[in-house]
């Protein structure tokens, strides 16, 4: 099978964080390649990914790529230099592809300036918090140890109250330890768009919390903390009397459950088509395979000697678009396997046999997508065929 171009393109603008989650599996995991990097890239790396991106798309005749400018916190950078590269990167690409750029910030350094230039060029804005409450966020501290949520929070509200065109949405990483629909509400009220709900990064080695803790450990017939979590916010959802935001992962499993083409990492089949550029200017792996073991997201390969069609030839890449051949047998046995699609290639991984296993989430996975057919199949009952 012919290789899936990449479509997304995550840039690290900067390296570093002004904050420092106790959680954070990109710069507290095991992944320790960070370190040797510099902290911005420079204005040759960004100019030479500017150009790869275009070369790209040109080769393949794309209609439309994603521009993901990451961290790190990327608002270290300054709002100017992110709109440079968006800038560039939109005059390369041919004729006829649309370029659609977003941040991800954690927010503290959201200003209605800052916000003003993004908008200015094309740039949407997506948050990272842990809920909309202060005492969701009490690990999202900065590294004095102080509390982030009074910025995050302001910058929020700056985003939603005056730059509504700007705000993308926030994303989540799913704490059960947290009243699911308590944090839910509280996220309503900051007028996000959208919400991405994440599983924490975690796998068969380094447990996520409170999988680990399950009397009886990692078996089916679990317990599924995570599931339960996530179907707890989808009935809020799903009755709520009007549409009051999109959650990506319910849609994306609702497109799936009826055949239909859906773009996550964390359900389906369908070939992952996002590709990294670090300051350096390396070309790596999605970032989430960094909370496996230290260089798993690497491939030797940068953008000042290689091309991003050498990268879609590597093992590790070509392994994330095998669809259900990468899958462990069991996957492939499964009753869920097109919905599924083996969870989260991340969550996968154990130590002694690599990420050839069932997702670490699998019974949370099983529990929300049955949770969510038995809903539709309710919903649908009496309809016309």
């Amino acid at each position: 099978m012919a290789p899936v171009p990449f479509g997304q393109f995550i840039v690290k603008v900067h390296g570093r964080c002004n904050l420092a989650c106790r959680y954070c599996y990109l710069y507290a995991g095991p992944d320790r390649t960070w370190r040797d990097r510099p902290s911005a890239a420079s204005p040759a790396v960004l100019d030479r990914t500017a150009a790869r991106i275009a070369e790209h798309a040109t080769a393949h005749g794309l209609g439309r790529v994603a521009l993901v400018l990451h961290g790190g916190e990327p608002l270290l950078a300054g709002p100017d230099r992110l709109g440079a590269l968006a800038d560039a990167v939109r005059a390369r690409v041919p004729a006829g592809c649309t370029v659609r750029t977003t941040v991800q910030t954690n927010a503290t350094l959201l200003t209605d300036a800052g916000i003003a230039t993004l908008a200015r060029h094309g740039i949407r804005v997506g948050i990272s918090l842990d809920g909309g409450l202060a005492a969701h966020n009490t690990l999202r501290t900065d590294h004095a140890g102080r509390p982030s949520w009074p910025a995050a929070s302001r910058g929020a509200r700056l985003l939603a109250d005056h730059h509504p065109e700007a705000y993308a949405g926030i994303l989540t990483v799913v704490d059960p330890g947290t009243d699911p629909v308590e944090m839910y509400e509280s996220l309503l009220a900051l007028r996000p768009p959208a919400l991405d709900l994440l599983l924490p990064h975690g796998n068969w080695s380094s447990p996520p919390p409170g999988l680990a803790e399950l009397p009886g450990g990692l078996v089916p017939g679990r317990a599924t903390p995570y599931g339960d979590w996530l179907c707890a916010v989808f009935d809020r959802w799903w009755q709520a009397p009007r549409r009051e935001t999109r959650v990506r992962l319910f849609e994306e499993c609702f497109a799936l459950l009826l055949g239909l083409p859906a773009a996550t990492e964390s359900l389906g089949l369908d070939p992952l088509n996002a590709v990294v550029i670090e300051t350096d200017g390396s070309i790596e792996q999605v970032d989430s395979l960094k909370s496996a073991y230290d260089g798993a997201a690497a491939t030797g390969l940068d953008v000042f000697h290689h091309t991003f069609d050498e990268a879609l030839r590597h093992p590790g890449v070509a392994a994330r678009q095998a669809g259900a051949g990468a899958l462990a047998a069991a996957c492939r046995a499964c009753p869920l396997l097109t919905v599924c699609g083996g969870g989260h290639y991340a969550h996968r991984y154990r130590a002694d046999n690599g990420f050839r296993n069932p997702s670490v989430y699998c019974a949370d996975l099983e529990r929300l997508i049955r949770h969510i057919a038995d809903r539709l199949a309710e919903a649908t009952a009496g309809d016309p065929p």
